[in-house]
């Protein structure tokens, strides 16, 4: 029997996804534990973003298992655990950003005792609450898709090249956000071309290499 209440946030074992059945990455095994952050780095098309789609639940693994909290991955615990950011921002252009946050925060969740002006003030944002997302510069849209990962009760964040965009200021914002993240128990899984330095926590690294 699974001992859960010792298991790592998330684990893999034996991880392998292919693509018109070329190889893009695995097998792999990886673990994060609470309180952990993991790079993930690698060249364009090495696979990365690809890992966590995966992880995510937004693709089908050829072989291997994903458990979250000692526990297999299934939709309903991935949806209650895993916390996702992609390249995209996932906004609605015609809300605003205060309805994009309500919206989303209906979708999945708010942490207890967290306000949505609140995140906006933490993510430089203050003042934008009225504002059309399509109205925002690409670095803006990031800042709000960082606000809703501060307000997810999602123990987990996978972070796909969370500082693209974003100027050294956005940077160190991630950086005290993931900090915060993994002091309040969280885990964090992120990518990086390798252009960005770790954030300045507990981390380690999961090299994937270039795809045949």
């Amino acid at each position: 029997m699974t001992d859960t209440a010792h298991a790592p946030l998330l684990a893999a074992h034996g991880l392998a996804f292919a693509r018109n059945e070329e190889p893009v990455f695995g097998p792999l095994d990886f673990a994060v534990d609470a309180g952990e952050a993991l790079l993930v780095q690698g060249s364009n098309g090495s696979g990365k973003t690809t890992l966590l789609r995966v992880l995510a639940g937004l693709l089908r693994a050829d072989s291997g298992q994903v458990l979250v909290q000692g526990k297999p991955a299934a939709a309903d615990l991935r949806a209650r655990a895993v916390a996702y950011l992609g390249h995209l921002p996932a906004l609605k252009g015609e809300l605003t950003v205060l309805e994009n946050l309500d919206f989303l925060c209906g979708l999945h969740g708010r942490r207890e005792g967290q306000r949505i002006e609140a995140a906006l003030e933490i993510t430089g944002m203050a003042g934008y609450e009225d504002a059309p997302a399509r109205q925002l510069s690409a670095g803006q849209k990031k800042r709000v898709t960082l606000a809703r990962m501060w307000l997810s009760p999602a123990p987990l964040w996978l972070l796909d090249e969370p500082y693209a965009n974003l100027d050294l200021e956005g940077i160190n914002l991630v950086n005290r956000m993931v900090s915060a993240h993994l002091r309040d128990g969280g885990a964090t899984l992120l990518t990086t071309h390798g252009a960005y330095a770790a954030p300045p926590v507990r981390t380690r690294m999961l090299a994937l290499g270039a795809e045949a």
